[in-house]
């Protein structure tokens, strides 16, 4: 078997991690690109389950290999939470198996492998994107579709009681504050590792539009009801509210039609959205779910001109000087009639870039990585 001196990597990941147009794949693509240029050898591993093979990632990577996810009905009577079970591969076990090389397992998705008593001495480390179970719990209140309702509330028992076999890891990488604190109460070697994203450098547009902009994947009913609730705000302030997202559901898509100053974005592409984000006067962005460092939060704070969150799209996070807070539709109009009249100067870009050194450091995570990776 080889040894780990030449920087080989191994990252198992839940999605094929190009494009990276959703919040975790672009975790993995840009983590990809970074450890790649720091000279790293990594074999790719993905699960495949409607998303294309990308030639692309080659480029970046010494091998990629690709499985097929198993989605059959009945992984939902497993007793693995469904996004783990659907993910558990003989074949990547035994291409795992071919050396000694570190393996990166992204999210508790890949984890199966833990499972597998082989793998306990193996320089295995994970990267929690999530408490998942904390996730689906939201994802779950959040849910109108009664089915679907029942499949996230098993998933939240099992995801709870699968956790666990994090132990098994040699180390833990939380993506935020609040994470971190969280395993470290409960696992050994937890580290705080930011998300990973396109951006590095501050790059806003001085002056000011006439638009706010919400964006988020419509498809996820967390994101949907932030942009129903956002709807209902706008009712009853004169100014232009434009929401943009991936496959909104048609009662959204009705619910806009009837608002005048309310227009939707039906699936942009990368570039559409990039523009939106730049020329908005304020982006806002609201959740209902405490979890893990949001990426398009960083994407708004390196493109986007005013920033109104409310507290738990930042909870765990100092965004001190970054974004205005705000909790509830009173504070949201007062805070975008504010706003609206006042231009986005050069003291404003300034400001951002000397915060955004403090609040994002990925040459410190990535450092952490090489680290961790290189440890026998």
């Amino acid at each position: 078997m080889s040894n780990t001196s030449d920087k080989h990597l191994h990252i198992v990941s839940f999605d094929i991690p190009y494009p990276a147009n959703y919040g975790g794949v672009i975790d993995v693509f840009f983590r990809i690109k970074a450890l790649s240029e720091r000279g790293v050898k990594i074999h790719l591993h993905c699960f495949e389950y409607g998303r294309e093979h990308s030639e692309y990632l080659e480029s970046f990577c010494y091998s990629v290999n690709y499985y097929k996810r198993e989605t059959k009905m009945t992984k939902l009577f497993n007793s693995l939470p469904y996004i783990v079970c659907s993910r558990d591969c003989e074949q990547l076990r035994e291409n795992l198996k071919k050396d000694d090389y570190p393996i990166l397992l992204e999210g508790l998705h890949c984890c199966s492998i833990l499972t597998h008593p082989e793998f306990h001495k193996r320089n295995v480390i994970v990267r929690a994107h999530n408490v998942e179970h904390e996730y689906y719990e939201h994802l779950a209140i959040a849910e109108v579709d009664a089915k679907k309702k029942v499949y996230l509330k098993q998933e939240v028992s099992k995801l709870r009681d699968f956790e666990p076999i994090m132990s098994k890891a040699k180390s833990i990488l939380a993506i935020s504050q609040k994470d971190y604190e969280y395993f470290s109460e409960k696992f050994k070697n937890v580290y705080k590792v930011t998300a990973y994203n396109a951006y590095t450098e501050v790059n806003i547009l001085e002056g000011s539009s006439d638009y706010v902009l919400y964006h988020g994947n419509l498809s996820v009913a967390e994101n949907y009801s932030a942009a129903e609730f956002l709807v209902e705000t706008f009712k009853k302030i004169d100014v232009k509210l434009k929401i943009a997202g991936m496959n909104p559901p048609l009662h959204l898509v009705k619910m806009i039609e009837e608002m005048p100053n309310v227009e939707l974005i039906d699936s942009p592409d990368d570039q559409t959205l990039f523009d939106l984000i730049r020329h908005a006067h304020i982006n806002i962005l609201v959740t209902e779910q405490a979890t893990g460092l949001k990426l398009k939060l960083l994407n708004t704070l390196f493109n986007g001109r005013f920033c109104l969150v409310n507290d738990k799209m930042v909870k765990g996070l100092d965004v001190n000087g970054l974004c205005y807070i705000v909790n509830d539709a009173n504070a949201i109009r007062f805070a975008v009639n504010e706003l609206m009249p006042r231009r986005f100067d050069e003291h404003q870009v300034e400001k951002r870039k000397k915060n955004m050194k403090n609040f994002y450091n990925i040459e410190e995570a990535t450092d952490t990585l090489m680290k961790l990776i290189t440890e026998n």
